[in-house]
């Protein structure tokens, strides 16, 4: 899966990026490669659900898709 994403420069020093489809999904980092492994770890997070907070029905079923 890509998606993409919008990198700007803090203005205390290192990096904050946003994800667009992915609204409220930011991560920041010192330098460009600690933002990008915190950007990852963000971005797999805002993609997961709780699954225990879902309400499902005795006919709903629940699947992984791969994209």
């Amino acid at each position: 899966m890509k998606v993409k994403i919008i990198i700007h420069e803090a203005e205390e020093g290192g990096y904050w990026a946003e994800v667009p489809s992915l609204p409220g999904c930011a991560s920041q980092g010192d330098t460009y490669d600690e933002l990008m492994s915190n950007l990852r770890e963000a971005i797999e997070g805002c993609l997961s659900i709780d699954v225990n907070a879902a309400t499902l029905q005795p006919t709903d079923r629940l699947l992984e898709l791969a994209i």
